[in-house]
């Protein structure tokens, strides 16, 4: 069974960092592109990062470049994404997904991946 489980969302004030984790289950990890997406109410969910299944290559969205940082450790068959820098715009619902590559290369589309988080909360406020 397929599982992919977000956590590490939560409040956080302007400015301040979280850390979010994509662990990973029922499939071969390391062969997958993984990514993640965010989405708020009444707007459709946009691509934040992704990362190659080697890690190799990593791709952000512009709204994030340099604030947000993506990795993986396929030991632990688990992804993250490092916010920095946070601010309230960055507020949303946080997914991970995967999908699995046959070159290295970031999907950015939400219809090109197969599996998909619950989701996880990002709230930033003062």
């Amino acid at each position: 069974q397929v599982q992919l489980v977000e956590s590490g969302g939560g409040l956080v004030q302007p400015g301040g960092s979280l850390r979010l984790s994509c662990a990973a289950s029922g499939f071969g990890f390391s062969s997958y592109t993984m990514a993640w997406f965010r989405q708020v109410p009444g707007k459709e969910r946009e691509f934040v990062g992704g990362i190659t299944w080697s890690g190799g290559s990593t791709s952000y969205a512009d709204s994030v470049k340099g604030r947000f940082i993506i990795s993986r450790d396929n030991a632990k068959s688990t992804a993250y994404l490092q916010m920095n820098s946070l601010k309230p715009e960055d507020t949303a619902v946080y997914y991970c997904a995967a999908q699995r590559t046959l070159f290295e290369i970031v999907l950015t589309t939400t219809r090109e991946y197969n599996y998909w988080g619950q989701g996880t909360q990002v709230t930033v406020s003062s």
